[in-house]
């Protein structure tokens, strides 16, 4: 059941210490408790009097901690929790002299309702929610979702801020961050995303933004090692995963790093030989390397799929637009009846948009996804769209010309006509 706090006249934040007082010290009996919370309520006075907002917060948090660690008050917790959020969105929307006061104040409650975060996270995240909402200044914002991060994951409670993450990007926008701050909140979200089920291909969208931020200046030089063990979990999720394709970890200092690193420097191998060559070299290193594929719990006949459907990718990139199925057959290591079956999952999978021609036995791409999409497949898309261009701008030369002409030989006509 809600709980009404009756304000009558008084001042609305004065009547709020008042009630918030009277739950705090209503186990002391009233001999002790009307004592304490008439001189909290007369401190409270002074402070609002004087304008001594983060006073007015210290004082509030004197009652807190008396609430919350009272065992019998447990069931009037939620209650305060959301009275302490009312208590400081007046400081914040209408008493606070600047925005650094303001600031200051929201420090304030990101630290009270941070400290016991196994005591109602869900409660403690939709408070914080609030204040994120109230706060005008971009980095106000971002400090208290980076409090209702750590908030969320030391208390286990990542499923209230997950939906979150799909705006992402244009919190990180609005709040103007730097590159350093952007990486921290990646990585603070790699965490929860990590061990959350049904969440990989998030898992690896993070890991990569993460991993983007090294980008490989002199300031990155003494940090870029900390991200070895991502670039490593990102590397192994690629390989893992049955539906992701494309992966720039390779152009990335934070993971070109591995190539010459005497622990993972087979790991990055792996990655090069997925991105970049054929079955047959896959199965040369796992021939040589089935140890090491086994202690990152990759399934070799798992890898075999993968692999032959990168192999198909392979061979569209370098054909001028027809694959014969002998060479598919050779590439994939599969029998001639098998390669139709092979063709329908790369569709399925969306990576491959082509044409089978069974009678003359070829494969004809009209588009194919790109394993790496660095600089050179930027060019050729420019190329592309250069040409395109200049079609269009053909194409529409030639309209224009026929109706001139046509305009030109229907004037004729009429002339003839009188």
């Amino acid at each position: 059941m809600a709980t009404i706090v009756n304000t009558t006249e008084e001042e609305p934040m004065l009547a709020v210490v008042r009630f918030t007082a009277e739950l705090a010290w209503a186990d002391a009996g009233p001999e002790v408790a009307d004592p304490e919370v008439t001189r909290l309520c007369l401190e409270a006075q002074e402070h609002i009097l004087a304008g001594r907002w983060l006073d007015m917060a210290s004082l509030m948090l004197a009652s807190a901690d008396l609430l919350l660690t009272s065992p019998s008050r447990a069931p009037d917790k939620g209650t305060f929790l959301f009275v302490f959020l009312f208590q400081f969105k007046i400081c914040l929307v209408t008493k606070a002299g600047s925005e650094d006061q303001a600031l200051q104040i929201t420090d304030i409650i990101c630290a009270k309702l941070t400290q016991q975060p196994d005591d109602k996270p869900a409660l403690r995240l939709k408070v914080l929610f609030s204040l994120y909402n109230l706060l005008p200044s971009p980095y106000g914002k971002a400090f208290v979702y980076k409090k209702a991060l750590e908030l969320a994951t030391a208390g286990k409670a990542a499923e209230y801020i997950i939906p979150s993450f799909k705006n992402i990007d244009s919190f990180v926008s609005e709040w103007g961050i730097g590159n350093l701050e952007q990486r921290e909140l990646y990585l603070a979200i790699t965490r929860i995303l990590k061990d959350h089920k049904g969440m990989t291909k998030d898992y690896f969208k993070f890991l990569n933004k993460y991993l983007a931020t090294f980008k490989g200046s002199d300031d990155d030089s003494a940090r870029i090692g900390d991200a070895k063990e991502e670039a490593v979990a990102a590397i192994i999720e690629f390989v893992k995963s049955s539906n992701l394709f494309q992966c720039d970890l390779l152009n990335m200092s934070a993971g070109a790093q591995l190539e010459k690193d005497e622990k993972y420097q087979l790991v990055y191998e792996l990655l090069k030989i997925f991105l970049t060559k054929r079955l047959d070299s896959y199965l040369e290193f796992q021939t040589a390397n089935s140890a090491l594929l086994k202690d990152y719990g990759l399934v070799h006949e798992e890898c075999i799929t993968k692999m032959r459907l990168m192999s198909l990718l392979d061979l569209s990139s370098h054909c001028s637009g027809e694959i014969p199925y002998s060479a598919i057959t050779e590439s994939l290591q599969i029998n001639d009846d098998e390669v139709e079956q092979w063709i329908v999952k790369a569709i399925a999978f969306k990576i491959l948009d082509c044409k089978v021609d069974q009678l003359n036995q070829t494969v004809i791409v009209s588009r194919h996804t790109e394993r790496i999409f660095g600089m050179p497949q930027w060019q050729g898309l420019r190329t592309k769209l250069g040409v395109w261009r200049g079609n269009i701008a053909s194409a529409i030369n030639t309209i224009q010309a026929n109706k001139v002409t046509e305009q030109g030989t229907q004037a004729m006509h009429g002339l003839m006509i009188r």
